[in-house]
């Protein structure tokens, strides 16, 4: 880039910063290392310089040396690491070793490389639309085209997948949740899952938030093109993307874990320390470390970060991990009204796209009902659960299951929130597929290393009769029906629904509830399903359609039992085996009924029989129009 290339990067405490450039990302040592002078190269915060003539391509790492008074200031400069740049638009891993990257004369020059990217214009057009009609498909851009039996000429990347979106388009979705595309650590892992020739599958170990994951990439130092080309030709079939995105921790973990950038730039600010002690990390997500997301300056890092993700790749909103940690102050207490979630709706960019949270966290926190801020849409775990007895058989929940399918009014109408703010599942990435659901009713995680301590234990899942893998044409008969059961539940719901990838023709891990280290065919989409399963497929298809044909099913407003403007029957009438009784108070009932009235004068009346007990029910039926 002739007209030069302005580097710049945060060293508050720094008193010396030096940039190493390299030629390539194998490169054993830099051709230049430059040393920047704080009288010229420092304002305010920042250590900045301009290299001119520096082409495309080049890696560079940064140095800084300062205080390193872990245990009273928590400051951690060393001068021996090379640190990459959190603002680096792509990076490489060609020479990282994660295990050695916790002794500084071991790693030497392996550690992680930033990359010169060339700049990709503004994002044009995009798909916009809230989530009020939305579908949501949850799925992992290296899974879903890795097994070769995808066909793809590029499996496991972004390229790939553009290939699928005919697929998608036929099912229905609206929208992808990409898991994690962030560059991540796939070396973060337990010793002993990594013994097993196992890596970092799910990608909830972020070291790069500006850069998409070069492992998805046919070319890393193009990583920003290639993503942008992925949002471009899904928006060209009109469907948004949303990223699932990890800034409650990073890949640095705790103080065995290594340095890689945070810990050696700014390790006081960006973290939570122990007051008592601060070479500790408090650690309220089960990784380690937890990022400080309220003080001013990570809070401006993230909300800039989350621009630059739709302006310029074109992302149309985000899923955010763990997001009650957002609620933390510095010294991890919680907070009425935390900057974070704010400042993210107070954005001119950010308030126009969806933000979803995963409204709970590791340390305790949980607020699926009353995640901070206005806007914000939220994983409605309760719902999960809820649907999951009720399909399996629990008898005497038909009131909590019916508050669920009416949108959850009770978490989120006090407020002043709508069933948007809603977004129902009974599967997702973390837990059993929806085949798994209906065929175990224990996790089988031997796989992954750690003794079948990991994952979830109590999934309030039903094997139909078997564990696992049978023959017995009855059981499979039921566990079709079972997972029929669960999806049109999930369709049939006010909110917003998402599906796991895999779930529209019964994928299964065999028994694994977290595959977040299994990158092989135990995780991914394996495209003969689509015809194996093709009678669940279209199905899926058929309940999505359904769900688009009727308002009803997507209506903005919580219901009310009245009739709405210019209608005669109410929104909605619940029932049981008679009409207008519904068996709220009786403790063995595993039936609710209930009419959906239509949301405009010419849209029909829905009217809905969900039986779960094992038996054949008689029900009345409402007379409409002269006819049953």
């Amino acid at each position: 880039m002739p007209e030069g290339v302005n580097f710049c990067v945060f060293g508050r405490h720094a008193t010396r910063v030096e940039l190493l450039l390299y030629e390539a990302p194998d490169s054993p040592e830099p051709f230049q290392v430059i040393s920047l002078m704080p009288e010229c190269n420092r304002t305010f915060f920042y250590w900045h310089v301009l290299v001119k003539g520096l082409p495309l391509r080049t890696c560079y790492t940064w140095r800084l040396d300062g205080p390193r008074d872990t245990q009273h200031t928590g400051c951690a400069f060393d001068p021996r690491r090379e640190l990459l740049d959190p603002y680096a638009r792509a990076v490489c891993d060609d020479l990282w070793m994660r295990p050695g990257a916790g002794k500084p004369f071991e790693a030497g020059h392996a550690s992680h490389r930033a990359i010169v990217a060339e700049p990709v214009p503004a994002s044009g057009a995009r798909v916009s639309r809230g989530l009020d009609d939305a579908v949501i498909y949850e799925l992992h851009v290296g899974g879903f085209t890795r097994d070769r039996s995808s066909g793809v000429r590029h499996p496991g990347t972004f390229a790939g997948l553009i290939e699928k979106i005919p697929y998608l388009k036929a099912l229905g979705v609206t929208h992808v949740e990409l898991l994690p595309v962030m560059a991540f650590d796939v070396q973060d892992v337990l010793p002993a899952v990594a013994a097993r020739g196992l890596t970092n599958y799910w990608g909830y170990s972020t070291h790069s938030f500006y850069s998409p994951h070069p492992g998805y990439c046919i070319d890393p130092a193009r990583a920003p093109q290639e993503f942008r080309a992925l949002t471009d030709a899904l928006h060209t079939a009109g469907i948004g993307v949303l990223l699932d995105v990890v800034f409650n921790h990073t890949s640095e973990g705790d103080a065995s874990g290594p340095v890689i950038n945070f810990k050696g730039l700014a390790n006081d600010i960006f973290y939570h320390l122990d007051a008592g002690d601060r070479r500790r990390y408090r650690d309220y997500t089960g990784c380690g470390n937890t990022v400080n997301c309220n003080h001013p300056l990570v809070t401006a890092f993230i909300v800039r970060c989350l621009e630059y993700w739709v302006e310029e790749l074109g992302v149309d909103g985000f899923r955010f991990d763990l997001a009650s940690v957002f609620a933390r102050d510095q010294h991890g207490d919680l907070m009425s009204d935390p900057p974070l979630p704010w400042a993210m709706e107070s954005s001119r960019i950010l308030s126009r796209v969806p933000l979803i949270a995963e409204a709970w966290d590791a340390g305790g926190l949980y607020h699926v009902g009353s995640f901070p801020g206005m806007a914000w849409a939220e994983w409605n775990g309760r719902y999960r659960d809820v649907i999951r007895r009720f399909v399996r058989g629990d008898p005497g929940i038909v009131g909590e299951v019916a508050t669920c399918i009416a949108g959850s009014a009770d978490l989120y109408a006090d407020d002043g929130r709508l069933p948007a703010n809603s977004i129902n599942f009974v599967t997702c990435h973390d837990g059993f597929t929806l085949n798994d659901l209906v065929s175990y009713n224990t996790k089988h995680n031997e796989a992954n290393g750690e003794e079948n301590r990991d994952g979830a234990s109590d999934n309030l899942s039903w094997n139909c009769g078997a564990e696992g893998e049978t023959g017995d044409p009855d059981i499979l008969r039921l566990r079709g029906q079972q997972a029929r059961n669960l999806m049109a539940v999930l369709f049939l719901s006010q909110g917003v629904p998402m599906i796991l990838a895999g779930d529209e023709v019964l994928r299964s891990q065999r028994g694994n509830n977290n595959c977040y280290c299994q990158d092989s065919a135990l995780s991914w989409f394996d495209w003969r399903l689509p015809e194996a399963g093709a009678d669940m497929l279209r199905f899926v298809r058929e309940l999505i359609a359904l769900r688009k044909r009727h308002a009803s099913l997507r209506r903005r407003r919580f219901l009310t039992g009245r009739p709405s403007s210019g209608q005669i029957l109410p929104d909605v009438a619940w029932h049981g085996e008679r009409l207008n009784e519904p068996c709220w108070h009786d403790p063995g009932a595993r039936l609710l009924v209930f009419t959906l009235g239509g949301e405009a004068f010419e849209e029909p009346a829905l009217h809905v029989i969900l039986n779960m007990h094992d038996f054949p029910q008689q029900v009345a039926l409402p007379v409409l129009d002269g006819r049953c």
